[in-house]
């Protein structure tokens, strides 16, 4: 029997111009893909010919022992993520995972983080320190994710927040502004994309105290500039210093 092996890849915002190379070249050479099933609907067409292996939302642990399971048989196997397997991702958890099986390969293929194709789409507003938090409380206490926006704030980063909300979490946006709102001013420069490389992207530039009433969900990405944000010509644009910024 062939020797099995695991890629973890990232495959960005899930629209194939912007996978990475290495991607596009694991899922090609994979007998198998595991994923969510809405991240798998988002590549099948580009990989017809593999075999899936797709569990909902919640069932990440289960995906990663198909995937092992498929892999101890002798396949390739690419567990597939959105944005970077290692921002919010699988790579931690497949690893964990293999650690049972010491003979098995596993690699791990970067991709293009929510954070990253966001800011591209919004201007420029990542250019200087910032803070990458999810107000998803599903594995994080919400008193730790406090706790990180706080922080975050006080440190006047520019922040990225992931998973805003959903349906099963109302009102998660409103509550991050409520802490947030004891170090920030009303007029700090926000922006928040939607959909981000898929049908129906967009993005929205708006002021701080408008970030309680945004229809964020799980396909959005909300960015908090720092107090040297700006917006130029529509866009969301940090300083980073520069004396023709001052």
């Amino acid at each position: 029997m062939s020797k099995g092996k695991i890629y973890v890849v990232g495959i960005g915002p899930g629209n194939y111009e912007n996978m990475t190379l290495r991607a596009i070249k694991a899922l090609e050479e994979s007998d198998c893909i595991a994923g969510y099933t809405v991240y798998c609907d988002l590549v099948r067409d580009k990989f017809p010919d593999k075999e899936y292996i797709q569990t909902p939302m919640m069932g990440e642990e289960k995906r990663v022992e198909l995937a092992l399971e498929a892999a101890s048989n002798g396949k390739i196997v690419s567990i597939i993520c959105s944005g970077d397997p290692g921002v919010y991702g699988m790579a931690g958890l497949a690893l964990s995972k293999v650690e049972a099986l010491p003979d098995m390969e596993v690699e791990v293929i970067p991709g293009v983080s929510a954070a990253f194709s966001g800011a591209a789409l919004l201007g420029a507003p990542l250019i200087h320190d910032f803070s990458v938090i999810s107000l998803s409380d599903r594995l994080t206490p919400m008193e730790l994710i406090e706790k990180r926006l706080r922080l975050a704030a006080q440190g006047d980063m520019a922040i990225v927040l992931y998973n805003p909300q959903s349906k099963s979490r109302s009102g998660y946006l409103a509550k991050a502004y409520e802490v947030l709102a004891e170090y920030i001013e009303p007029e700090r420069v926000c922006g928040i994309a939607w959909n981000i490389g898929r049908q129906g992207q967009r993005y929205k530039i708006f002021r701080f105290s408008n970030l309680k009433d945004i229809d964020a969900d799980m396909f959005s990405t909300v960015f908090i500039g720092n107090s040297r944000s700006r917006e130029i010509l529509g866009r969301m644009v940090t300083s980073r210093g520069y004396d023709s910024e001052k």
